[in-house]
């Protein structure tokens, strides 16, 4: 006899798998194709596993900060993915996020549900030094893979590196030696023509 919280955690499982399907701007190295959130997650939580050293504040909990990261995008599943520069489309995200946590973690037995919902909303509200340090992680993904790839679909959204600027000028709060190295990746992304000047 398989226990109903077992069976609820396989169907919170099967779910997540969707997040594989779920595309981002970005594309992975060899151009081939868009990369989806769920690898925009492992590759966040690998760069947080090598880069704990130069956050801001000295002994996060490394846990934590890497659950945020692994859940902190499986509300795309029935949100989807929104450009961070589509100010028309980010007015509804939030909504739609809330709306979609709600749902996916409720497949969870209850005990586990609030333990990552709780974590998911951590991250998002940027109250704790893991949810800082973890925001500031997911904002300079995107960042070295448009340079990485130099992915020429990027430049047709016309962003300028003004509004770059603007939107990951958080990464600071996280790190300030990923911040000063974030701003060389954004000039040289500006000088091989992916961003506006």
């Amino acid at each position: 006899m398989i226990p109903a919280e077992l069976s609820r955690c396989v169907e919170f499982i099967n779910e997540i798998e969707k997040l594989k399907i779920v595309y981002r701007q970005n594309s992975v190295t060899d151009k081939s194709r868009s990369e989806n959130s769920a690898e925009h997650s492992w590759y966040v939580a690998l760069m947080a596993m090598v880069l704990s050293g130069f956050a801001n504040t000295a002994d996060l909990d490394m846990l934590k900060v890497l659950k945020m990261i692994l859940i902190h995008d499986i509300v795309e599943i029935d949100a989807g993915d929104t450009f961070l520069y589509d100010e028309e489309s980010a007015k509804a995200k939030q909504t739609k996020e809330i709306d979609a946590a709600k749902r996916i973690f409720g497949l969870l037995p209850e005990r586990i549900a609030k333990e990552l919902h709780g974590i998911w909303s951590e991250f998002e509200e940027r109250v704790s030094p893991e949810s800082i340090f973890a925001a500031s992680l997911d904002s300079l993904q995107p960042l070295i893979n448009h340079l990485h790839t130099e992915n020429p679909d990027y430049k047709y959204h016309n962003v300028k590196t003004e509004k770059v600027m603007e939107k990951k000028r958080h990464i600071a709060d996280g790190s300030l030696v990923l911040w000063e190295y974030a701003k060389q990746v954004i000039k040289r992304s500006e000088e091989i023509g992916l961003y506006m000047k």
